[in-house]
């Protein structure tokens, strides 16, 4: 892709989304900016870290398995995730729970996705010699099973409980907690500039495993280094604001659309921009358009499926 080509998307990203900040900064807010700015300004900065995590790591796991259908949801965190805080409101109690989201609660959720995914990467990829996409199957089993988990002990929950606990399963911007968005934004940063410094071996990675080696790359060590800077992206923003179905998929799939090129730096910019504008303009719609009808979750599925039946039927026309 051509270098002005290049830098007059994304200006006009940037143009975009400083629009739809503007828009949901000050749309009906009345004069009460003392009121309004702190509270929204908080989701802001919620949406460009879960839209910064969320677009980097998607890419990057994408070009590990050079498979533009997955993303990092397929080793079972969002699953995992559900896991834990279903067994925290079953055996703690949902008001105990919601009365005590300390910055520990919040470090302990993440936690314990990266060292349940760390052990499950060391273990299964020694397992399958270096083998990913047997790596990602038993991370589709691993899924289910929590899945499967989740909702026995669900099933078994007092109805008042389990209505608490619908809460904290869908992505939800609205109650950012502050400290939260501290913690998360040192782990995010500290996560994207490793990939973003790996950016070129990641370009050598999509000319497939064999060349890679043969041009220097230490392939099984540089693929554990990356996936678990993946995992703790994926963590950060699913602790964060919740399980984010299809978000990775939709800002990706965009990206390589609109940015047609392999280079890693430029698609990460990108695709942060496109994530931006997508959550921004999204929230804004369910808050300002739907009146709280319904939750930016429910739009993301909603579209993200549309995407990836879209995506097969193209791909199927394709070959």
């Amino acid at each position: 892709m051509k270098q002005t080509s290049y830098r007059f998307k994304i200006i006009a990203l940037v143009l975009l989304c400083l629009f739809f900040i503007g828009l949901y900064l000050t749309y009906q807010t009345y004069g009460n900016w003392s009121f309004s700015l702190p509270i929204r300004g908080k989701k802001i900065l919620a949406f460009m870290l879960v839209a910064l995590a969320t677009s980097v790591s998607t890419i990057s796991f994408q070009t590990l398995t050079r498979n533009q259908f997955l993303t990092p949801g397929i080793l079972g965190l969002d699953n995992f995730y559900i896991l834990i805080q279903t067994l925290l409101f079953f055996f703690v109690g949902g008001v105990k729970m919601l009365s005590q989201e300390s910055i520990w609660m919040f470090l302990a959720n993440i936690l314990l996705m990266t060292i349940f995914s760390v052990l499950f990467l060391l273990y299964f990829m020694e397992k399958a010699t270096g083998n990913l996409f047997l790596l990602l199957m038993v991370g589709m089993v691993s899924g289910t099973m929590f899945s499967s988990l989740s909702t026995f002990l669900q099933v078994l929950m007092d109805p008042n409980e389990y209505d608490l606990l619908q809460g904290k399963l869908f992505a939800s911007f609205s109650n950012v907690n502050s400290n939260h968005l501290i913690v998360a934004a040192i782990i995010i940063l500290c996560s994207v500039a490793y990939l973003w410094h790996v950016a070129p071996e990641l370009n050598i990675l999509l000319l497939g495993n064999d060349p890679a080696i043969n041009l220097g790359i230490a392939l099984h060590a540089f693929q554990k280094k990356a996936l678990v800077s993946i995992v703790l992206l994926t963590g950060a923003a699913t602790a964060l604001v919740g399980p984010t179905i299809f978000l990775g998929f939709i800002i990706a799939t965009i990206s390589y659309r609109v940015f047609n090129t392999y280079r890693h730096h430029q698609l990460f910019l990108g695709s942060f921009l496109i994530g931006v504008t997508l959550l921004i303009s999204g929230q804004f719609l369910v808050e300002q358009v739907f009146k709280w009808n319904t939750t930016i979750s429910v739009v993301i599925q909603f579209i993200g499926g549309i995407f990836f039946v879209g995506k097969i039927i193209a791909e199927r026309k394709k070959a």
